[in-house]
């Protein structure tokens, strides 16, 4: 997919400081562990398949040995391990990349770097990644550059078999968890007493955390898209809405359920649990060949707006008088229902890209009544075949009898 004559760079994520002395865990760029396996920092990688040496056509760097780090941190990488895991037939050491780079570079007619690309996001940190663009562009000011992002979303966005069963058993780590808090929520205890109990079980499944911030949110709290505090009460005869999911082996797993904190729902939950149910099975329908994330999303609403015209949220005459620009329903379900899921949560990929085998979608409606302190929301990851659409968390209870009845 690359330009012939060019080459691409690509840089491992660095620690990021947290306070004091201290670091966060460290995360690998996604990108870059695609394409190597190296969950370390330290490391560069550099493409050039139509160099005329075949040992300089892929070249990944890895952090020089350090003893007193091995000491104090623990074992290091070595050139025989990297070469294993990321099947790179030429490895160096990081010291000598900028020399390499350097004679590689001025005989490419482009370069691509790697910068993480999504719409919705943006942030004040400036990532190596970032600071490598910025320096390299300024001592190669002839020469084009170009984003590599395009040609790995195309990448990534078709998981492998491999890659499938990892997230496969990311799902049923999560799963597990899911059923764990299932049968030990009640009222009086705290939304982060169940987020310890799913932290309990990802780490006795050897998942390495959380694939994104979980929403542990009772009552009105669901009713927040992106509910992150975690700390009120759970109450008698409210629900509790779980967006949950373990990341293993650096891929994740998506989850959402929504379930009566004393283990029974009231009718009025009931009901609109069951519209949102009755929602989810019709659109998972679509999760085939030639499908689009926008197609599901205006099927859903459609779908959801008679489900709340029978909910009594509004009419049909209001419906039909309605401002074009600003529907009903938008009141009561303010999100998209579907987005790729790989080493990513939210892997970055088009919403008008027909869906093909290998891909790994959510599927999640849902239904958010401030006044009435209801908010659902049921999710899983559906993988799309050359057939019928696959549940990665499989019969994973959801049915409402059976949410009621195990909890």
């Amino acid at each position: 997919m690359m330009t012939k004559g060019a080459l691409a760079v690509f840089t491992a994520n660095e620690e990021m400081p947290r306070n004091g002395d201290q670091c966060y865990p460290f995360r690998q760029n996604s990108d870059f562990f695609y394409l190597t396996g190296i969950d370390r920092e330290g490391a560069y990688l550099i493409l050039y398949p139509d160099h005329p040496k075949p040992e300089m056509r892929e070249i990944l760097f890895i952090e020089p040995y350090s003893e007193m780090k091995a000491i104090w941190r623990g074992e290091m990488l070595d050139a025989k391990q990297a070469k294993e895991i990321s099947g790179c037939t030429t490895v160096m050491y990081a010291d000598s990349f900028n020399d390499v780079l350097k004679e590689l570079i001025l005989s490419s007619v482009k370069v691509y770097l790697n910068l993480y690309e999504y719409a919705r996001f943006e942030t004040k940190v400036v990532t190596i990644q970032e600071r490598f663009v910025k320096e390299i562009k300024e001592q190669y000011p002839l020469h084009t550059f170009d984003r590599s992002a395009p040609i790995l979303n195309k990448l990534r966005k078709i998981k492998s078999p491999e890659e499938i069963e990892v997230i496969k058993h990311a799902c049923d780590i999560t799963g597990k968890a899911f059923l764990h808090c299932m049968k030990t929520v009640k009222p009086g205890r705290y939304e982060y007493e169940m987020q310890a109990e799913m932290e309990y079980i990802f780490k006795m499944n050897n998942a390495s955390g959380h694939a994104f911030h979980p929403i542990i949110a009772g009552g009105k709290n669901a009713c927040c898209l992106h509910y992150s505090k975690n700390d009120s009460i759970l109450n008698d005869n409210e629900l509790l809405l779980l967006d949950m999911g373990c990341e293993y082996q650096n891929y994740a797993s998506d989850l959402s359920r929504t379930i009566p904190i004393n283990g029974k729902f009231t009718p009025r939950q009931k009901e609109c649990y069951e519209a949102v149910l009755r929602v989810k099975k019709e659109i998972t329908k679509l999760y085939k060949v030639g499908g689009t994330i926008d197609k599901i999303n205006q099927t859903t609403y459609q779908l959801m707006e008679k489900e709340m015209i029978k909910l009594g949220l509004f009419t049909q005459q209001d419906v039909d008088n309605q401002d074009p620009e600003k529907p009903l329903y938008r009141k009561y379900l303010m999100h998209g229902v579907a987005h790729h899921v790989g080493l990513d949560c939210h892997d970055n990929l088009d919403k008008y890209d027909p869906f093909a085998p290998g891909m790994v979608l959510t599927c999640e409606p849902g239904l958010y009544i401030r006044e009435e302190g209801i908010g659902i929301r049921l999710e899983d990851d559906i993988l799309i075949t050359d057939g019928e659409p696959v549940n990665l968390f499989g019969d994973l209870a959801i049915e409402p009898d059976v949410i009621s009845t195990e909890a």
